[in-house]
């Protein structure tokens, strides 16, 4: 391997979204760093096997109903 063209691989401290902090590795951030997560695995349906639900706040559906909201939709 050729010297000096990785990233730097360190501890950071991931919180997620319950606040909850985990140790991972990680080339993001710098040593002791902390990342918050939006969405983490413990809360999103495509790894908990769908037991909850994600809310659609201001997104698309949010704002056609918005939108057309006295058209009858």
């Amino acid at each position: 391997m050729k010297k000096d063209i990785h990233p730097d691989y360190h501890i950071i401290d991931v919180k997620m979204t319950d606040g909850t902090v985990v140790q991972m590795k990680s080339t993001w951030g710098k040593e002791g760093d902390q990342m918050a997560l939006d969405i983490d695995p413990s809360v999103h349906p495509a790894w908990n096997g769908g037991s909850t639900r994600l809310m659609d706040s201001g997104g698309r559906v949010s704002k056609f109903k918005n939108k057309y909201a006295g058209l009858g939709f």
